[in-house]
């Protein structure tokens, strides 16, 4: 039984870095604010500039997650890390607090650091 044309694998080229990608979509930026493409050209950079931006999108997230978090330096001067894990913060605080129990107001240290910035 022979192969349909649809069942074949693409060749691709190689996936371009973020720095190309972003420079390519620059250059389609500017070509469509200038609004001198047709139509049915302006729609095919839009296409590609969508592409380009999945592209990016996708390699920084890769990059997230080989980010390591400084978490501390130990008395004998080691850097311990942890693993990124792209929670916020304050996320993390309230976590920890509802794993823990929440206090009531009035319980609450008036020392204690505010737990956000504004």
């Amino acid at each position: 039984m022979a192969k349909s044309k649809g069942a074949r694998k693409k060749k691709t080229a190689p996936e371009p870095s973020i720095e190309e990608s972003m420079d390519e979509l620059q250059e389609i930026v500017q070509v469509l604010e200038s609004g001198q493409e047709p139509l049915e050209a302006s729609l095919q950079k839009f296409e590609r500039g969508m592409g380009l931006l999945g592209i990016c999108h996708r390699q920084l997230d890769d990059a997230a997650q080989r980010i390591e978090i400084l978490t501390r330096i130990g008395d004998d001067g080691v850097i311990e890390t942890a693993p990124f894990d792209a929670t916020a913060t304050l996320t993390r605080q309230q976590n920890s607090v509802s794993a823990a129990g929440t206090q009531d107001d009035t319980e609450k240290d008036d020392d204690a650091e505010p737990s956000t910035l504004f």
